[in-house]
């Protein structure tokens, strides 16, 4: 299997598409006939929402897959629902996967020693004939190198990728993340760790495998660390019902367009969200958001070529 920054810049050329796709199912905002078919499923509320969400999900992956270069679901809002919850996380990943889609599982995890080797294990190691779960991960490395390293190790054994939180795009991200240490912030400290480390697994498209988080509500940040992390595919998480648009993401990208995932969930996958009921068409609705935001994003790569 090819490299994961292989993976990605080829998904990115061929679609034409910076879009990774969120998937947060939210049972509030599904439509009436996939919280049906969950229901008819299963008498106990957990198991039928859990079914819901995948139904939900794996009809969003269908209707996307021809607009964006991935998708990113969000574990938490399957983990909710326990194990039938979980189960239908992973057969999302398997369903996404399987439409030749990159996923991204949103994890957000950080430990260290054997405990992160498990996690990486969990969600980047081949399974004996099996493919990983995932094709890359979301993790937390404020535990220092030692969070990072396990994950990386997984990830060059099988071609997948890390995506590590550098700067992210919540407001409170300044509490710790600008703190000043030797004159410099700790967000740009994690950025160098992350340089480092990928050195030595850069691959033909000039990316490694460790990638980096850093939230596209911040555009006065990104040409900073497109700078600082060459080697990095960065994920802009914060497009859409966040704040951030498309004149904020183009310094995340390198000269050739490339390098660079912009994420959006909630706009693309809920964009009735505030209106009173669904809308019949609400598959209609997801395609077209999903084009708009491919579309708005090559118009501003394209003004600043």
């Amino acid at each position: 299997m090819k490299a994961f920054g292989e993976r990605v810049t080829a998904a990115i050329a061929e679609k034409r598409s910076a879009v990774c796709v969120g998937l947060d199912p939210r049972p509030a905002l599904l439509p009436s006939d996939c919280l049906e078919a969950g229901h008819a499923s299963s008498p106990r509320e957990e198991e039928a929402l859990a079914e819901a969400s995948r139904i939900f999900c794996r009809r969003v992956v269908q209707l996307v897959a021809p607009h964006c270069a991935a998708v990113k679901p969000q574990v938490a809002f399957f983990e909710v629902f326990g194990s039938a919850g979980m189960e239908a996380y992973l057969d999302v990943c398997a369903f996404a996967r399987g439409k030749g889609l990159p996923v991204i599982a949103d994890i957000k995890r950080g430990d260290i020693g054997t405990t992160a080797e498990a996690y990486a294990r969990a969600w980047l190691a081949r399974r004996g004939e099996e493919a990983p779960r995932a094709d890359a991960c979301t993790i937390n490395p404020y535990l220092g190198r030692d969070g990072v390293i396990p994950f990386l190790e997984a990830a060059s054994g099988s071609g997948g990728g890390v995506f590590v939180l550098v700067r992210t795009s919540n407001p409170s991200a300044a509490d710790f993340q600008d703190l000043r240490v030797d004159g410099e912030t700790l967000y740009l400290r994690v950025a160098r760790l992350v340089r480092s480390l990928n050195e030595g697994h850069v691959g033909p498209s000039g990316y490694g495998p460790l990638g980096a988080v850093v939230g596209a509500t911040r555009p006065e940040m990104l040409g900073l660390l497109r700078a600082e992390l060459p080697t990095s595919i960065l994920l802009l998480p914060g497009f859409g019902a966040q704040g951030a648009g498309p004149a904020d993401v183009v310094d995340g990208f390198d000269e050739n367009g490339n390098g660079c995932l912009v994420s959006a969930s909630r706009s693309i996958t809920f964009p009735w969200s505030g209106e009173s009921v669904v809308p019949r068409t609400w598959e209609e609705r997801i395609v077209d958001a999903v084009t708009k935001m491919r579309d708005d994003l090559l118009a501003v790569l394209s003004a600043g070529a």
